[in-house]
């Protein structure tokens, strides 16, 4: 279960419209309107600018050769290929496994336009789908979460929206203890386990919670494109068959019952969930989660060691920091920030190595900040990871030390 947050959106009120959207008002900086300006982060205009955009230019009439047309295009892409080769080295903040080791065995796929529409047990009249491979995935999930293949039903769906429309770990048991004590019966409640990043982690860790249909759940989703690496978004989302009967309804232009949310779906999804399934196995993935841990705990344990705040929570990958003071930093290790916190997700593609080049340009940046602006004190950041996690004046004498 996972908890989420909603932008712009305070004790159910929204914000007003600021000053800088009224003509004559102040203007973005690089689009953006700074939260020293208006006290919060905003949405501009749009903004239009050349270099955020690949034109589209129309072939001149009658113009036979394609040879320039064709080798301006490959200039473009080739471009993208090294600026996304360049990005893939620094992405340190969103939960997206770069390790992708599927694309040749599978770029023959792209010849094909898979559209998997309707529920995936039942056939449908248009054949250029990869239903069987999606139900491939979803048996090896239901087999993971312990239920019967006749007792459930799912699909993979187009990202973990998506699921959780149809709250971090959460202690399922406690929750599950909780509402007994509260005196609900099973039939009074519904547990959706939005397993997004962790979800697919937890049953290979050791102590970790176990999620299982065993227990009185409804249903669980996990994201395919964080952990296990899809190259698109998707998400697994798995329910009891007795909940999905209501919701289910007969498509006659395609032959087909559908309990969907987006009635058609990527079908490339399940052909490259189910080739990482299958490489990697049971054993594969527990190698990878491992790993993970050791390597999220060694940039924990680096950081505390320069006397930065941080906070590494049990059974997580996700190390919290103090928000460096350079937005260009931020912005070049792509790390995800909420006020005076930023992130690192550490998944399997971000290597130790990786890791040694961000701390040393952290720490390198940071000794030029501290010139800069004088003996800069460490950001007090207790309510937001605990006082013995905060490296501040107040309370670097309470910190833990491991």
């Amino acid at each position: 279960m996972a908890i989420g947050s909603i932008v712009g959106v305070e004790n159910g009120k929204t914000d007003s419209v600021p000053e800088s959207f009224i003509p004559g008002g102040m203007a973005p900086e690089n689009g953006v309107i700074s939260r020293e300006k208006t006290g919060e982060y905003c949405v501009p205009r749009n903004v239009h600018d050349a270099t955020l955009s690949h034109a589209i230019t129309e072939p001149e009439a009658n113009n036979e050769s394609t040879e320039e047309r064709d080798a301006d295009m490959a200039t473009v892409l080739a471009k993208y290929e090294n600026y996304l080769l360049e990005r893939v080295k620094h992405q340190l903040g969103y939960p997206k496994n770069m390790d992708l080791d599927h694309g040749t065995p599978l770029a023959w796929l792209q010849r094909f336009h898979l559209n998997n529409c309707g529920d995936p047990f039942t056939k449908s009249n248009f054949g250029l789908n990869s239903q069987q491979f999606e139900l491939g995935v979803l048996d090896w999930f239901a087999q993971l979460w312990e239920i019967g293949n006749h007792e459930y039903w799912g699909y993979i769906t187009n990202g973990g929206t998506e699921s959780n429309h149809h709250g971090a770990v959460d202690d399922l048991d406690l929750v599950i203890a909780t509402l007994k004590a509260a005196a609900f019966s099973e039939d009074r409640f519904y547990i959706h386990c939005d397993g997004a990043l962790s979800g697919i982690m937890m049953p290979f860790i050791e102590h970790a919670p176990k999620i299982s249909f065993k227990k009185p759940i409804g249903s669980v989703s996990i994201s395919g494109h964080k952990f296990i690496g899809c190259p698109t978004p998707c998400s697994v989302q798995i329910t009891r068959l007795d909940h999905i009967n209501a919701m289910s309804r007969y498509v006659e232009c395609i032959a087909s019952r559908d309990a969907t949310i987006s009635g058609r779906r990527n079908g490339h999804a399940p052909v490259f969930l189910w080739y990482a399934l299958n490489s990697k196995g049971y054993g594969g993935l527990q190698k990878e989660v491992q790993t993970c841990v050791r390597k999220a705990q060694y940039l924990k344990n680096r950081l505390r060691s320069e006397g930065i705040s941080v906070m590494l929570n049990e059974l997580s990958i996700t190390v919290v920091f103090e928000r460096p003071k350079d937005e260009e930093f931020v912005r070049h290790w792509q790390l995800a920030c909420q006020g005076n916190i930023a992130h690192v997700v550490v998944l399997p593609s971000v290597t130790i190595k990786i890791l040694d080049e961000f701390l040393n340009d952290l720490i390198m940046k940071r000794s030029m900040w501290q010139l800069q602006d004088g003996k800069v004190q460490p950001t007090c950041i207790a309510v937001d990871i605990g006082k013995e996690s905060c490296a501040c004046p107040q309370h670097k004498g309470s910190s833990a030390t491991t």
